[in-house]
């Protein structure tokens, strides 16, 4: 496997704390210096589960953008950063690239993807949805397929984006904040 898998426990910087998940750049797939930040069982119960994540999202400063599931593709996003936040049943994804690593997702987990980092569906439940969300100024993001991008002008395009100032699970002073700096 081509992927540099670390997880470190976070300090608690907020209600709930994240995995870290780092995968390297693998020459097709940049993934990112910042760290996948795995949030597992998010309390979505007061409301519909997708409604509950759009409003976490939206009050934390990543507003909301679609519905839906993941590509069967190996694909990333240079000109944004990507929560997913599952809102009705189970998946296995591959992050970090074509020979990424296996993350089995269920409802109420979130990933807080950098810009970059390789994302695929393996699998899913017929009931799986997830709510997608970007920074405010991330909102034009873009589809990058390792077979038909540039990944010199991908890595260009990532190392120019700005990191957001909010978390979308735990805000200001969230996991993101602490953990994706330069």
């Amino acid at each position: 496997m081509n992927d540099t898998h670390r997880n470190a426990t976070a300090p608690n910087v907020a209600d709930e704390t994240p995995e870290r998940l780092f995968f390297d750049d693998d020459g097709r797939t940049p993934n990112s210096a910042y760290p996948v930040l795995r949030y597992r069982g998010i309390d979505t119960h007061h409301a519909s589960p997708a409604e509950a994540l759009e409003q976490r999202f939206a009050r934390n400063g990543w507003p909301p953008q679609w519905r839906g599931g993941v590509f069967d593709y190996h694909h990333y996003h240079s000109r944004a950063h990507e929560t997913l936040g599952v809102a009705g049943g189970t998946a296995t994804l591959v992050l970090g690239g074509e020979n990424g690593r296996d993350i089995d997702i269920r409802a109420g987990d979130v990933l807080v993807l950098p810009a970059g980092t390789g994302h695929c569906r393996r699998r899913a439940s017929d009931d799986f949805l997830l709510v997608a969300a970007y920074p405010p100024d991330q909102q034009d993001w873009d589809l990058c397929r390792p077979e038909d991008t540039d990944i010199a002008t991908a890595r260009a395009t990532i190392a120019a984006l700005a990191r957001p100032d909010s978390d979308p699970v735990g805000g200001p002073n969230g996991a993101l904040t602490a953990y994706w700096h330069d």
